[in-house]
């Protein structure tokens, strides 16, 4: 399957669904990648009953360090000295837009 063909939606929020024991993984295997496939979402694999391993799609897993890298970068240029404050920014959108402040 190509990588372009994959439904993905980031939820970086693990529910109860998404924990299985490695044994029921193994067992299901097809039906779980599917799943993997289709969502984006990890699942959490547990061993005696605790979390041993996260499994996830590897189109998923290229958008999360993406991610990553992402805020690693503007970390980086706030800590160099660039950019600008949010609510400079925020203020200077809002007077060229003519956007009112709200009351909070």
């Amino acid at each position: 399957m190509r990588q372009h063909e994959f439904n993905i939606e980031f939820n970086a929020m693990i529910t109860l669904k998404d924990i299985r024991t490695l044994t029921e993984f193994k067992r299901n295997a097809k039906i779980h990648l599917r799943r993997l496939r289709k969502t984006g979402r990890p699942e959490v694999l547990t061993v005696n009953g605790k979390a041993t391993l996260v499994v996830q799609n590897a189109a998923a897993y290229v958008e999360m360090i993406d991610a990553i890298r992402g805020i690693q970068r503007g970390l980086e240029s706030m800590a160099a000295g660039q950019g600008e404050p949010a609510r400079k920014v925020l203020d200077r959108i809002r007077a060229e837009h003519k956007i009112p402040l709200r009351n909070p």
